[in-house]
């Protein structure tokens, strides 16, 4: 039987994502969006046009915003579907997701402005961080329908005045929440300075705070695709920016995330923001510090998903394109049961503690990036780190783990590349 969910980008109905008899996925843009003065693409690998795409060509996208590996079985068993059926997962909670797309049932208004929240007791946060890796994402409680990808245990809230709420509906949120990861000692102080190195070193890069409720540590992530604003009452309101990462841009479906497996290479994430970014030689610089900065950091685990456009302006015919600050970055290498192989291979070295300046050549060849810039940048931006390090507190042993990681790693990046 044919199902459909109406797409809305914002709140502009965009198009419709029908399961058709065969339980395959197909999208179709609306005569009223293609039309539109207002319009623009879902995604860069779904351009507007009148022709249905296939399953095969949006499923990149439309899969892209669901959880994956065993979070995706858990809450398909949770919610009584296949975990292998995206259109019946995104009807379940593809409500808050990330960018600025929601999926309704067809013929279901969207909600109206004003979006429910629930605000949550210290009982009620607590609760929630230990059920989470029972029920990621909260997936089937009453009133949640909110989709994150990835495959560590989250949720998306809201936080005003030092208060946490859960978002309702399609209500947005502004943060996510990482609790702590018991397999993974002092993850979230890891990923927290992690990113506050980032961000003292000068790459644009999401905010984080650590907080804790009943000797529990969470990370609050700020969200970059979500602001707020000020409507025409003086209200204040949470607003949505669209966006979408690099696995998504590409149509590569989340499974296929690693290089490895066919995922995005660095050669591509380059090419990709030299043709489509509004501003590319700052974004080329900034995508090549991301590359530095995960490499001295001993961050393996930065696929394709790790990286995302983020884009602005939609509906005002001056659409702008730019890379996303940087997200979910971890020093992996400080957890010697996972992977030592790097998510995307830098020149021809899959293993990070094997990466020479000749691997840094091959980067600038396939990056069309003049081979002395990034030989010179690679040692201006170990010592960059190096200077900051002192100015990040650590303030647990997990971070101190992370401090020294990387500072034998700066130390050595410095001496071997040519200034």
């Amino acid at each position: 039987m044919t199902r459909t969910l109406d797409v809305y980008l914002f709140a502009d109905f965009v198009g419709r994502l029908v399961q058709d008899d065969g339980g395959q996925m197909v999208f179709d843009y609306s005569d009223g969006w293609l039309t539109s003065g207002r319009a623009a693409p879902l995604s860069q690998s779904l351009p507007l046009r009148e022709k249905r795409y296939r399953n095969k060509e949006c499923r990149g996208f439309f899969a892209g915003v669901l959880p994956e590996e065993s979070k995706r079985e858990i809450i398909a068993r949770n919610l009584g579907i296949s975990a292998r059926n995206n259109y019946a997962m995104l009807e379940r909670i593809g409500g808050e997701c990330a960018g600025a797309v929601t999926f309704m049932s067809a013929g279901q208004a969207l909600p109206a402005r004003e979006p429910g929240y629930r605000t949550l007791s210290q009982e009620e946060l607590v609760a929630i961080i230990r059920e989470l890796p029972l029920r990621p994402l909260l997936a089937g409680e009453k009133g949640v329908r909110l989709s994150l990808a990835g495959a560590q245990d989250k949720v998306a809230v809201r936080v005003e005045d030092g208060e946490i709420s859960l978002p309702l509906g399609n209500a947005p949120s502004t943060h996510i929440l990482k609790p702590a990861v018991e397999r993974f000692e002092g993850v979230v102080h890891n990923e927290a300075f992690c990113m506050k190195l980032a961000a003292a070193a000068g790459l644009p890069t999401a905010p984080v705070e650590i907080g804790s409720v009943e000797g529990l540590h969470y990370l609050l992530v700020e969200r970059y695709d979500r602001h707020h604003s000020i409507g025409p009452n003086g209200a204040q309101f949470v607003e949505r920016l669209h966006q979408e990462d690099f696995c998504q841009v590409l149509g590569i479906v989340s499974e296929h995330k690693y290089q490895k497996e066919g995922g995005p290479t660095l050669k591509q994430c380059f090419g990709l923001i030299r043709s489509v970014s509004s501003a590319p030689v700052l974004d080329l610089k900034h995508l090549l510090d991301a590359v530095i900065f995960n490499w001295l950091v001993g961050n393996n685990d930065a696929h394709g998903k790790n990286f995302s456009l983020l884009y602005t302006g939609i509906g005002t015919g001056r659409v702008e394109t730019r890379l996303a600050p940087l997200y979910d970055i971890v020093c992996t290498v400080a957890y010697p049961e996972l992977s030592g192989e790097m998510a995307m291979r830098i020149g021809d070295q899959y293993s990070s503690e094997r990466v020479t300046p000749k691997d840094f050549e091959k980067l600038s060849e396939d990056a069309g990036l003049r081979n002395p810039l990034v030989k010179r940048r690679v040692s201006e931006f170990a010592e960059v780190l190096l200077e900051k390090l002192p100015l990040v507190d650590a303030g647990n042993p997990a971070a101190e783990k992370v401090a020294s990681i990387l500072r034998r790693r700066a130390e050595a990046a410095r001496m071997s590349f040519v200034r």
